[in-house]
C-alpha cells in the first residue's frame, strides 16, 4: 500500500511499477447529529479505503474528496457543500489525472448520498474519454452492509439512517473517539418502500439523524467494517486476477 499525501517525491519514484491502481474516498463534511462529527462521510470512506489497500497488492490511496454534494442537507448549520455541476468537475479532473499518470484501474469508495449522481456522471464520461480505463465503485457502504449482515444484526430500519444505528456503529468502530453517544438520538421517517421521495433533510429529522443511533454499538460497527472489507477486496482481487476483463462477449468465429 501506499499512501500519496504521506509520499515524497523519491519515495513515489522509486517505487511507482509497483502500483497499477488507485483508490479514493469521496466524502462531505456536513451535520451527522448531535453525535457524529461533520466529517463522518469522509474519515469512513478514507479510513476503508485505507485498509482495503493494506489487503491489495498495487493499490495507490489518493487524498479523499472531503466536501460533497450536501445542498438537501443545508438546513443543518454548517453544511459545506459543492454544487453537483462543481464535484462533476472535480471527480473528472482527478480521474484524469490519473489516467495521464498511466494508471487505468480505479476504484471509488463513496461515503455520502449526495454523491452518488455526480460520480455516476463524472466515472461514464471518462469511461467515454478513456475506453480502456476500468472503474469500479462502492455506492453507498451503508446499504451493502445491510445486505450482508444477517437480518437480525440491525434492531431498528435494518440499521439505516443518516447518521442512524449503522453509521454510528461503523464510527464507534473507526474512531470511537470522535463519537459523543450520550447525545446520540434520531428518528425514523416515515418513507415509502418502493418509491424514491427527494427530500430536504430537514423534513425527516429536527435532530440531524434518521434512524435510532442510540442502537449503535461497537460490535455492529465492527461486523460492518469486516464484510465491507471482505467483499471490496475480494472483488479486486477477482478483477486482478482476470486483468480486469469483465467482458463476456462471444469470441470471433
Amino acid at each position: 500500500m501506499g499512501i500519496l499525501m504521506q509520499m515524497t517525491g523519491n519515495q513515489y519514484l522509486s517505487n511507482k511499477d509497483k502500483y497499477d491502481k488507485v483508490i479514493i474516498s469521496v466524502g462531505a463534511c456536513e451535520d451527522h447529529g448531535y453525535h457524529l462529527p461533520y466529517g463522518n462521510d469522509t474519515l469512513v470512506s478514507s479510513i476503508l479505503a485505507e485498509k482495503v489497500a493494506e489487503q491489495v497488492e498495487g493499490m495507490l490511496v489518493l487524498p479523499p474528496i472531503n466536501i460533497g454534494m450536501s445542498e438537501h442537507y443545508a438546513h443543518f448549520p454548517f453544511t459545506l457543500t459543492l454544487q453537483p455541476e462543481t464535484l462533476i468537475a472535480v471527480l473528472k479532473d482527478v480521474l484524469e489525472s490519473v489516467v495521464k499518470n498511466g494508471i487505468k484501474k480505479i476504484f471509488i469508495m463513496n461515503g455520502h448520498d449526495g454523491n452518488i449522481a455526480p460520480i455516476e456522471i463524472a466515472t461514464r464520461s471518462i469511461k467515454v474519454k478513456y475506453p480502456e480505463v476500468k472503474i469500479a465503485s462502492l455506492d453507498a457502504w451503508w446499504v451493502t452492509a445491510g445486505k450482508l449482515l444477517p437480518p437480525d444484526t440491525f434492531e431498528v430500519w435494518n440499521g439505516l439512517g443518516h447518521a442512524g444505528e449503522g453509521e454510528t456503529s461503523i464510527a464507534l468502530a473507526l474512531f470511537p473517539e470522535l463519537v459523543e453517544m450520550e447525545h446520540a438520538r434520531g428518528v425514523v421517517p416515515d418513507l415509502p418502500e418502493n418509491v424514491e421521495i427527494k427530500w430536504n433533510f430537514a423534513e425527516l429529522t429536527n435532530t440531524g439523524a434518521t434512524g435510532d443511533p442510540s442502537k449503535a454499538t461497537v460490535e455492529k460497527g465492527q461486523k460492518m467494517v469486516d464484510v465491507l472489507l471482505k467483499a471490496v477486496v475480494d472483488f479486486i482481487k477477482e478483477m486482478d486476477a482476470k486483468d480486469w476483463n469483465y467482458s463476456s462477449k462471444e469470441s470471433d468465429m
